[in-house]
């Protein structure tokens, strides 16, 4: 049975129609839904030609288990960067901020009022390349946002990320309308950091090296004062 990508124009976005996966496009209704049910949203950001997305596409976005895990917790947006460049730029820059890189498929966590809390790009079905699986990723986000929402909305204010009218709608279109570029007063990567304490069971080193890296832990320090004594170098 086809998703919410079913009617639209984009050949990348047609590609993941019947995915398992209940994918909405960029739009009110996800977003009203997000808000509705109180889920977090899960962008994926990439385009047609783009090899890495169409691995994670047959890894993940097929598989009917991981499926399950993100109709369960998360609303789901599918989005062509072709299509919507603006919407791209705003969050690439958010990853860039979070993880020091960037890259399709753009993989993102926000709230329902768009704010960016967990960001990265391609992630395997099962850990590996030094990064962990995609369902491990997925539980474990769901949990933090359970268990520990007032951190997850929390980061965006604290570490300087400021959105302005994410829900100001343009007069001449129905698309959903962008929260203006946000000012990088400090460094996001204490997102990360949030999340990598917020799980329970994880181990700093099941993630990333690079948020575990040098650069990383200044930052958190640099944020937040009262953490110097118990962030460690990598």
């Amino acid at each position: 049975m086809p998703n919410h990508l079913k009617n639209e124009n984009s050949p990348y976005l047609l590609q993941h129609a019947h995915n398992p996966v209940d994918w909405y496009p960029w739009c009110d209704e996800a977003i009203k839904r997000a808000r509705q049910e109180d889920k977090p949203i899960f962008l994926s950001i990439g385009y047609a030609a783009c090899h890495w997305c169409h691995v994670m596409e047959r890894e993940s976005f097929e598989d009917e288990a991981t499926a399950t895990i993100m109709n369960a917790n998360f609303i789901s947006i599918k989005v062509d960067r072709e299509e919507r460049p603006d919407l791209d730029s705003i969050y690439m820059n958010a990853t860039q901020a979070m993880t020091g890189s960037g890259g399709w498929p753009m993989s993102v966590f926000l709230t329902p009022n768009l704010e960016p809390f967990y960001a990265g790009t391609y992630f395997p079905p099962t850990s590996r390349y030094n990064l962990p699986g995609f369902k491990d990723l997925l539980i474990s986000i769901a949990r933090a946002w359970r268990e520990d929402r007032e951190s997850c909305c929390g980061w965006a204010t604290r570490s300087g990320i400021i959105w302005h009218n994410p829900w100001q709608l343009p007069a001449s279109s129905n698309r959903t309308a962008l929260p203006n570029k946000f000012s990088k007063k400090s460094p996001a990567v204490c997102w990360i950091h949030t999340i990598g304490n917020m799980v329970a069971g994880e181990k700093p080193q099941n993630f990333p090296s690079q948020w575990r890296s040098n650069f990383y832990s200044i930052a958190v320090c640099k944020i937040f004062p009262e953490k110097k004594s118990r962030v460690k170098h990598a």
